[in-house]
Order: structure tokens, then sequence, then C-alpha cells
């Protein structure tokens, strides 16, 4: 306990009268005890200059890092946004001794304490840990502020907005004044009368009948003497103190924590003069800006760029990288055969305006995005039946070419561009505009399940949605800020519940919505709304209303006939028939959030702070962020759309940088900032920062067209170099991190698996619409649709087993950047998975008829060319025509010998055979399975 001046003599009193001391013992006692006071450590003479000195430039009026000042008694009694750091009487609790005792703090190993220092405080601490008398200060008062957070957690599920049981709504103090139908919630000054605290300690509220339905926990005794106290004392109300952030006078962020890299904007760069460079061949010239600043990087090392790569090399390598599948041998002999001067940036246009192209890059989008068909992680396997409207608007965004702050703006406020609850018709715009809002509703969600939808597993629900948004689109590490402070990066606990703070008004732990639960166990809870909108376009819903209809009167027709086992089976067929009603995934503003609370150490149950909405003060530069509502009369905050325009501002410093290193990855295979989701401290520096700067300058000037940033980076020589490294590159740039030569790159998972069935002929181009299902086989997991793989379902729980091998990830809660992982199971499911044996020999079907159909008479080498120019986009060298030659007269010779029916004796059938093996081998080789 603390010992206030003369204390020591009330504590000493009692000591006599309970061991009945002598008054010369009491004497005696009294001097002691007056001695020890009178060593005890003064706070101001000797702690107070002591924190000052060591600890006042990180914890001290100006900077407070951590929440923590040192400087008053005040803000010591506060402690951290940890908890308390001083804990009196208790040095060994105490996190302030503990951390000067190891050596934690000061950080820079140069103020560290002194032996006799560390002493010091450890005895301040355990000697009451006095402030002196001219310092003493009161406990402090209980306000709103601590009580708020105990009704939101334990009461309003029934007593707020939702719903109000009994017409009683506790979320403030004057609605807890008014009451419900049984009168007043409180009576002020009065505990004992205060019917909240009568129901409560009657263990009357919460019911305990209804705790697991509502996903709610009885209040604790701590939290029931916390509003004792408020009553007791009049309720009072705290004022709300000045909001210091992202100002000059903010303590947690400093205007030198600023001058990062990536938290200054983009500026200018200064192209340097090609007489400058001499490392520049006139055999392979500079075409763009973005050559001379790679190879002013270059010559730093004494490099140079690669020669230029083949033309078939080059198509197949921008094929792949636009549209995600091979050239087909009619368009590699249309490009081939063109030698106008501008055959290549034809062949870029057209690539750009394949609808493929969206199908391709919409699939790197998903992944930043966490898309999944279902809800849960690999545990949990909750179907999403309308996620497809979301994957389907990205494709069609990215096809349209979309401007970027645009496609941002729409799936982070979707829902605050527009009245859609009042239009009197809906068109594909306001239909676009809330299915984009799907972006935040895609991380995993258990919370359908009464169990697993309490308040801490909704915050992990929020908290994945947060590190989806931050990690993928400003490339952040914010998610770290959640239980404390960031380590390493400028970004305290108070700015995570602001950004927090701002999502609210849809992502709300006290007033939550459930994942849709029809049909899968559970049912929704009393009052709780769901989170699919009917705002399909007018159009949609018409062509639904209609079948429903025409369903009806046959119906209706039915049933004047009379009933037989026959118009029985009539009305199971047509209600067969009925269509559910077309609704969407969307995350929208609902109005009315509650108050957010910074949870000390993460943890919900231990509120700190009051925090308002706000933007990271690291990154709130000139950028103006003002919250207003969407429109006049609207119900939602306005808060999302008032941080989506500040981070599509084009003073911005991380927006644009984050997206173009994101394409400049999936076409050089890695970024300049090679941790694309981490521009921190703790992230790769830009290994060409003018160019990372050059490139997000010029998306902004092109009124962020993405296909303008494709159109740049594959046009550049750069680009179109050989894969082949020098001897001087081996040693001098062995990374490649200054691109002193293409890289090579393996096909992902779904450029793997389409090839293969566009190859076989198996592939259609129909696209959008619901996801087909994967089929699980003793064999492994299938995919059952003949569509690309992006509207294959996407399960975390049961991934395709052949995509799995190769490193498709699972979305928890999304991935940014894909592991490239090279094990035997990638060769063995290759070689022996029943499927691909069936795909290959599809395609050497594919490649008999095309070479026996041109020519009866083809040879074994017609044969050869044709599964070359088909898989490979080339002709085969002499020495591998001559060795698949041989191979395919020894594979032809093994079947026939070793047939055991007169069918596979037959010359024909055999060679088919050995094709398809062949064909088979091909595509188990690295030529297939890399872009050189």
């Amino acid at each position: 306990m603390r010992l206030r001046p003369k204390s020591h003599l009330v504590f000493i009193g009692l000591i006599v009268v309970a061991t009945g001391m002598t008054s010369s013992g009491f004497a005696l006692a009294q001097q002691s005890a007056e001695a020890a006071t009178a060593n005890s450590p003064s706070f101001s003479a000797d702690i107070q200059p002591l924190l000052k000195d060591k600890c006042g430039k990180c914890h001290g009026a100006q900077t407070q890092k951590g929440e923590l000042a040192l400087h008053t008694p005040a803000m010591i009694e506060k402690g951290s946004e940890s908890g308390a750091v001083v804990l009196a009487g208790n040095s060994a609790g105490s996190r302030l001794f503990e951390v000067v005792k190891h050596g934690e703090m000061p950080p820079d190993q140069q103020g560290t304490l002194s032996e006799a220092e560390v002493e010091l405080i450890r005895r301040w601490i355990d000697d009451g840990a006095s402030f002196g008398q001219e310092a003493a200060t009161q406990p402090r008062a209980v306000t709103q502020h601590d009580v708020t957070p105990i009704l939101l957690l334990r009461c309003t599920a029934c007593h707020g907005r939702h719903q109000q049981s009994g017409g009683l709504d506790l979320r403030d103090r004057a609605a807890m004044l008014k009451g419900g139908k049984s009168g007043p919630a409180i009576v002020l000054g009065k505990p004992d009368e205060s019917l909240l605290l009568k129901r409560v300690r009657a263990e009357e509220m919460p019911p305990h009948q209804r705790l697991t339905e509502v996903s709610v926990k009885p209040m604790e005794l701590e939290e029931l003497k916390i509003i004792t106290r408020w009553i007791e004392s009049g309720a009072p109300l705290a004022d709300e103190p000045p909001d210091l952030a992202a100002t000059p006078e903010d303590p947690l962020v400093r205007q030198q924590d600023k001058e990062f890299w990536s938290f200054r904007p983009p500026q200018p760069v200064t192209i340097p003069a090609l007489r400058s460079l001499s490392n520049v061949s006139a055999t392979n010239p500079l075409r763009s800006p973005i050559d001379v600043l790679v190879a002013q990087q270059l010559q730093t090392k004494a490099l140079s760029l690669s020669e230029s790569t083949d033309r078939a090399t080059l198509l197949r390598r921008l094929t792949f990288d636009l549209i995600g599948l091979p050239p087909t041998p009619e368009e590699t002999d249309e490009f081939l055969a063109d030698q106008s001067a501008d055959a290549y940036e034809r062949l870029i246009d057209r690539l750009l305006a394949s609808p493929r192209y969206g199908e391709r890059w919409g699939t790197h989008w998903l992944g930043v995005a966490g898309y999944a068909d279902c809800e849960g992680r690999r545990e949990q396997h909750l179907p999403r039946p309308a996620a497809w409207r979301y994957r389907d608007y990205v494709i069609r965004s990215l096809n349209d070419d979309k401007p970027y702050d645009r496609f941002l703006l729409e799936q982070i406020a979707g829902d605050e561009l527009a009245d859609y609850e009042h239009a009197p018709r809906i068109t594909q715009q306001l239909e676009d505009n809330l299915v984009a809002t799907a972006f935040l509703r895609l991380a995993p969600d258990p919370t359908w399940a009464n169990l697993t939808g309490f308040v801490p597993d909704r915050l992990e629900v929020t908290a994945d949605s947060i590190d989806v948004l931050t990690a993928g689109v400003m490339g952040m590490t914010f998610k770290c800020a959640r239980c404390h402070t960031h380590k390493f990066d400028p970004i305290p606990q108070r700015d995570y519940y602001r950004l927090v703070a701002i999502f609210k008004g849809a992502y709300d732990e006290h007033d939550w919505l459930k994942p849709q639960l029809k049909s899968f166990g559970g049912a929704m809870s009393a009052g709780m709304g769901e989170r699919l909108l009917p705002y399909v376009t007018t159009d949609e819903r018409q062509r639904w209303e209609a079948h429903q209809a025409e369903i009806q009167r046959q119906l209706d027709e039915l049933a004047k006939s009379p009933s037989t086992p026959d118009v029985q089976q009539k009305i199971k067929d047509l209600e067969a028939k009925r269509q559910p009603e077309p609704r969407i995934m969307a995350l929208w503003d609902r109005g009315e959030p509650s108050p957010t609370y910074m949870y000390r150490r993460g943890n919900y149950l231990t509120p700190g702070s009051f925090v308002a909405p706000g933007v990271p003060a690291i990154l709130n530069g000139d950028t103006p962020f003002e919250i207003t509502p969407p429109w006049p009369g609207a119900k939602s905050t306005g808060r999302r759309l008032a941080f989506a325009k500040w981070l599509i501002a084009p003073q911005q410093p991380l927006t644009a940088r984050v997206m173009v290193n994101r394409i400049w990855k999936h076409h050089f295979g890695q970024g300049i900032v090679r941790s694309l989701g981490n521009f921190g401290k703790t992230g790769d520096r830009p290994t060409h920062p003018e160019l990372l700067d050059h490139l997000a300058l010029n998306f902004i000037r092109h009124e962020w067209s993405l296909k303008s940033v494709h159109r740049e980076l594959v046009s550049t020589t750069t680009y179109r170099q050989s894969s082949s490294i020098s001897s001087v590159a081996k040693v001098a740039d062995s990374a490649n991190w200054l691109l002193s030569r293409m890289p090579l790159q393996r096909l992902d998972a779904e450029q793997l698996r389409d090839s293969i069935a566009l190859l076989a002929g198996e592939l259609i181009e129909t696209g959008g619409g619901p996801s087909e299902p994967v089929l699980i086989r003793g064999d492994g997991l299938v995919l059952s649709g003949r569509r690309r793989s992006i509207y294959a379902e996407q399960l975390r729980k049961h991934p395709p087993s052949l995509m799995e091998s190769f490193d498709l990830p699972a979305m928890n809660p999304n991935c940014l950047q894909r592991t490239d992982s090279l094990v035997p199971t990638q060769a063995l499911h290759l070689w022996n998975d029943a499927a691909i044996r069936r795909l290959a020999t599809q395609f050497a079907d594919r490649v008999w008829r095309n070479v026996y159909d041109r020519n009866p008479n083809a040879s074994d080498a017609d044969q050869i060319v044709e599964v070359y120019r088909i898989a490979l986009t080339r002709t085969p060298r002499p020495d591998e025509l001559a060795a698949c030659e041989l191979a395919l007269a020894q594979l032809r010779d093994n079947w026939r010998s070793s047939a055991t029916s007169d069918k596979i004796s037959n010359r024909d059938e055999a060679s088919r055979r050995a094709l398809a093996t062949l064909c088979h081998t091909i595509l188990n080789s690295a030529d297939f399975l890399y872009l050189d």
C-alpha cells in the first residue's frame, strides 16, 4: 500500500492496539518508522530528475512512446497503453522497475541506469511510491468511459440499438436515466436503489438461459464494482480531451518519424541523359525512362542489360503475363510473320483487350482480398453462396480498366457513394458499389455459430479485415499495433484503434451481423440481421420474379387437377425449379456505431482510452481527412468514405507505390520493394527508389489506369531481356536485384492447371456466375468444370490437389506473395495423377488430329513439331527432335511387343499411346513449367 506523510503513525498505532506494545516500544517503533521514511527516496528530489534525464526523451511531455509519460505524478499513475507501470509496494510486479533492471530501457544503451539508480527506483516503489504531499493525487474519478465498455460487452445485445427489451436502452447515461417499462435503470448517488444493479446482483441479467444465444457472458465482480462507484458518484461524464493526433503537439508521432522514405510522397524524378551511361548497346537500345533508370543502377556494378530474347520466347512470356495462358500456334505464326515496326505494341494492346486479361489479373487481386467461397478457416466450411459476385466484379472492373482510385473507392466505401435504398431503379453501377464492399467481408469468419460468435471472435474478424486492407493496399503491418505500439514503425496503438473506429459503422463488435446460417445448423440470433442485401439490378430482380411467377402459375394449374402420384411428382419437380432470391454479399454502414476504446494488450476485457475515428498520424500530411454524411439525411456515418478519399488522394505516399510495386513483381519476379505488404522499417528497401517514384507518379498522371502501367512495363527493353546470366552478373548481381536479366519464373498453380486443360482441348471460355464445385475423388480433389481456375470454388478446407501441390495459398486471411517451392510431390503429382494422364492423352489426340488432318502421311517428326508448337510456343531444336523421334519409336515398339490385345498391336493405336506418353513427358518438362 502507499503511505502518505504521517500515515506511518496511524500504521504504528494499529500495531500497538493489535499487539499491546508498551509506550517505550511504541516510541522505538515510531523512531524506526520515521527513520525509514526519512531514508526513503523523494520523488521530487530523487526520482523525478532521474526519470527526466534517462526516460524523458521517449516518455516526456513532447514524446510519449507506448502512450507512457513519466514527467508528472498523474501521468505515471495513468500508466501506458498496456496498463499500470508502477505498483506501490511491489517493485517486482512493476513494469517500470522490470525494464530498467534488465536494461531494456532506455533502448539505445547510452543512457542505461547505474546499479545505484536502479536500486533507488526499487526502494521508492517498495516504500510506497509516494509522490510527496505536494503532489498527492486523489483516486481518479470513474466516468462513462469506464462504464460504457462494460455495458456494451454485457448488456446491449438485448438493451441496445438492435433490441431494447422492456423498452430499455443502456448505451448512454441519458437512456439509463430515462429507463424502460420498469422505470429508470439508475438512480444518481444511490446504487442500491438502481434497478440495473439490482437485476445484475440478483443474477437476473443477463438471463443465463439466453447467454449462448446472444454470445454474452455474465458480468464480472470487478465490473459490477466500477458501475456501483459510478452511480454512487453521480454518474459523471468526462469531457473529451483534445485530439492531438497528427498535430505538431502529438506526443506519439514526431516530425522526424515522417522522414522515412515510404512516409514521404513520391517525388518527381530527373531522368539521366543517355550520354551519361556507358553501358548502353547500340543493338539493344533503351526504350523508356524505366530502362534508363535500370541501366543507371547496373552501371554502378559495371553491368548492362542483357540482349533481347527471341520473339517466340517474348510472345510466350507476354501472353502468360497478361492473360495467364499460352499463345495458340495460330497466334504464334501470326506474330512471328508480322515484321512491322509496331507488331509488338499491337500484340500488347490485343492481350490487354482480351477478356482473359481480367481473369488473370483478377486472380492476383483476389489473393490480396483473400477471396474464398466459404466462411471460417480450414476447420469450418460454411458456404458463401453470393461471394462469386465480388469475383465477377473484380474481373469486369479490370477488363474495363476501371481507374484504380475508383476501384478502391468502391471496395472500401461503395455503400456510401449513392443512396441505393431509395433509388427508383438499381443500375449495374449501384449494384457494383455494393458488391465491391465484399472486399472487406472476405476474411475468415467463424461467428455464424453462437459458440464462436463472442466479442473476441468478432474482433478477430475485424482485425483480419483491417490487415487485408492495410497490408494489401497500404503496404503497412498495422496488425502489430492491435496489442501494443508498433515496435519499429511509428504506429501507436492509438492509431490502430482510430482506424477500427472508422469501420465501426459496419464492423461493430457490439452490434454484430452474423454470416448466413440457413441450412447450416444454426438460426439467426434474436434481433440480429443478416449480411446479405437484396439490391441486385432491377433487370435481374424482374427476371427472377417472372421465373418465380411462372412456377407459381403452373403450380396453381396443377392444384386444380385431382391429386395422383404422377400431379404430386410434377409438383415436386416444379418446386425444385424455384430459384433462391438473388442477394448481395456486402458491407454497409448502419449508423449509430458504438464508441471505440483501445484494448490494452489487445484484450477486450481491459478497455483503455476512448478514441475517435482517424487516420494514421504518420501518413496524415497535407491530405485532408474530414468526415461528413455521404448525402443529406443519410443514416451512414460517412467514415469509410472519408477514409477512402484520403487514401486515394494523389499526395498519399503509399497507395500508388504499393500497387505499381505489385504489378512490377508479377512481371519481373520480385518487387522493387520485395516485401510487398511491408513498406515500413522492417520491410525491404527499394532497389530502385527513383524508379518506384517515377512509376507511382506516372500511374496517377495516367488517371490510375492499370493497363497503362502494364503497357509501360512490358514495352521496355528491360522486360524484353533474355534470361541468360553472364559470368559477370553471376557475381555482381547473383539475385538479379539490379535486373541484369529477365528472371526465370515457374507457372503458378492456376496457369499450370489452365494451360494443361487448354492443351487438352478441355478449357472453355465461359465466365461469370456461381462458382463450380470441387469434386472429392479417391485419387484427390479435382475441379469439376471446364472453366478457368478462377471460376472454381475457392475453399480453404478443400483446395484442388494439383493446385495445392503447386503452392495455391490458403486465404488466412489473404495472400500477398506466394511461396515458390520446388518439392518432389510436384513431379510425382504431374507424373502419376490420373487426371493429368487423361489430359495428356487428350492433348495427344489433339496433336494426332491436327497432324493427320493436314497430312495423312505425316511422320513422327511432324507430331513432335506440333507438340512443341502447342505446348512450348516453339519448334524443337535438332537434338530435341532426334531424342523425341527415338523415344517415340521405342515407346511404340514397347507397346506393340507387350500388347495384350489386337487393338494395341495395331500400329496406329501403339503410336497414339506412344504420343500420349511423349505429351505427358512434355507436360512434366522444365520448358513447360517455367517461363524463360
